[in-house]
């Protein structure tokens, strides 16, 4: 009988042991079992977990609640239909005052009444600077916040709400599988002076932007160059980049890829696996450069961020 009831117990967890082998066999097909790897894949993972917190953020992409462009003279803004702006947000008063645009700066006039703050003091009149300046001026009011944009020859107002319906309802961005072959070393190639790239916005108008070099690498041994732009630290660099996954499996306006300086060798890191969605992607408050001609990739870019839908489902 003991040797039955051992032949038993072996029979009844042999199921057991197939489901252990099949998820063994699974996970193996897109985890390596390298520990450099399996390391990696972890980096990245919060990486994107972080990348998630920040778009919740108080001033994440998500919080962001409407972009209004000024005409010359008196824009009057608040929740009242007779407004030149008008506010949705839960209770936002009627009528809050006035931006007066001339000449390129915007001044701004509350009504009595409405406590408007700027670094905790109660604002009455006042000149804002914009997103241009260092010193950028931001106003807030209850769980509004909102500060000057200027784009070209455009100068606008972008809200926030810290209670933005966007925020509620995300529920994460779908990624390709992390696969530590899209980590791919390039060569960068310095430029002898600066080159200004163009770019078309999504709304249609131009922009420019320096580019210091070129960013040469390869993909299933055919080589590629993608113009990246400078940051304002001067040291790493922004790429706009398209490839042919974007409109189906990816954002369809191109997506963006931050890219540390090059080392004293010109060699950098282009990690694909942190390819992400403009702003663009998740709201059209937001005026996104698309990819310049020379930065679309004719191949697929399998990797980093899918395009994003607000009834994703992770």
């Amino acid at each position: 009988m003991a040797h039955n009831n051992k032949y038993s117990s072996r029979k009844y967890l042999w199921p057991y042991f197939l489901i252990n082998v099949m998820i063994i066999l699974d996970y193996s097909c897109y985890h390596p079992f390298n520990k450099e790897d399996v390391s990696y894949v972890a980096e990245i993972q919060k990486w994107h977990r972080e990348r998630l917190e920040n778009l919740k953020a108080e001033n994440g992409v998500l919080s962001v609640s409407g972009l209004f462009w000024l005409r010359e003279g008196e824009n009057r803004f608040g929740s009242d239909s007779a407004n030149d702006i008008v506010l949705t947000a839960d209770k936002v008063p009627d009528f809050i005052g006035s931006f007066i645009l001339n000449k390129g700066i915007v001044k701004i006039k509350v009504n009595p009444g409405i406590e408007v703050m700027n670094d905790g003091e109660i604002v009455g009149e006042m000149i804002l600077k914009n997103d241009m300046d260092s010193s950028m001026t931001t106003l807030t009011l209850g769980d509004l916040n909102w500060f000057v944009i200027k784009r070209n020859n455009e100068i606008g107002i972008r809200f926030r709400d810290y209670r933005n319906p966007l925020i509620r309802q995300f529920k994460g961005i779908n990624m390709f599988n992390i696969d530590p072959a899209w980590r791919i070393n390039a060569h960068f190639e310095p430029y002898d002076t600066v080159k200004m790239i163009s770019s078309v916005t999504a709304s249609g108008s131009m922009r420019s932007y320096p580019s210091p070099g070129a960013l040469i690498f390869r993909i299933k041994n055919r080589t590629y160059r993608l113009d990246p732009i400078a940051q304002d630290d001067q040291e790493n660099l922004f790429v706009i980049f398209g490839d042919a996954t974007n409109g189906n499996e990816t954002y369809g306006g191109g997506r963006f890829l931050y890219v540390e300086k090059p080392d004293e060798n010109n060699m950098a890191i282009l990690d694909f696996n942190k390819s992400i969605n403009p702003p663009c992607a998740f709201s059209g408050f937001f005026v996104c450069p698309l990819p310049p001609p020379q930065n679309r990739l004719p191949v697929r870019v399998a990797a980093g961020e899918k395009k994003y839908s607000v009834s994703i489902h992770q």
